[in-house]
């Protein structure tokens, strides 16, 4: 499995390619940071961000993309440039037909640390040793957008099996519905007829002397 991480970001959006499978040593293919600069009009800097993901895409040809969910409760221009970045990314993936997945930070950081509450610095820490890098990669997006690619190549299989589970829930509800839908059609109609009989004959009651 190749996966193409994306730490979403204006200013600096965090990219990293890993290659593997869970249960297995993992092998990162490519990192970086696809840069635009912070005085340039909003749209360009949207463009810039899509020539370098569809570069990165060309390049690596990841077979899933996993990209940071976006959430914060406060700093809500940073969120809006950051959630801007992260649409141009899935945008980039849907076009070609590549499947999406959100992670938020905390999965991330559980995943790759085991610990949900990890600093940037645990995190590099944890992707440099998994990696078998020399350094962590700088900057911290860059090892961010690595932990996301780790991240969703171990639960993968698990999203996997409890989508299908999902999935087969689903048809068989649907089977049955339809089976009971058809036995209500062909059960025969066994409405008594209950028409009263009007033409009953009842003789007169004679006189008594």
């Amino acid at each position: 499995m190749r996966v193409l991480g994306v730490d979403p970001g204006l200013t600096r959006c965090g990219v990293g390619v890993v290659e593997g499978v869970a249960g297995r040593p993992l092998t990162m293919r490519g990192v970086g940071v696809v840069r635009t600069p912070a005085d340039a009009e909003l749209g360009q800097r949207l463009v810039a961000i899509e020539q370098g993901i569809e570069q990165w895409l060309d390049e690596h040809r990841p077979e899933f993309v996993a990209v940071e969910r976006v959430f914060s409760q406060h700093n809500v221009r940073t969120v809006m440039g950051t959630a801007q970045a992260s649409a141009v990314a899935m945008l980039c993936a849907a076009r070609r037909g590549i499947p999406v997945a959100l992670h938020t930070p905390s999965e991330v950081k559980a995943a790759v640390t085991g610990n949900g509450r990890a600093d940037k610095a645990q995190v590099g820490a944890m992707v440099t040793r998994l990696l078998r890098l020399d350094a962590p990669p700088k900057p911290a997006d860059a090892a961010d957008a690595l932990a996301l690619a780790i991240c969703h190549i171990w639960r993968a299989p698990a999203q996997n099996r409890l989508q299908q589970a999902v999935a087969q829930n689903r048809l068989q509800q649907a089977a049955a519905q339809h089976a009971s839908k058809v036995a209500a059609q062909q059960a025969p109609n066994h409405t008594p007829n209950h028409t009263p009989n009007r033409a009953q004959n009842h003789a007169p009651k004679g006189r008594t002397a």
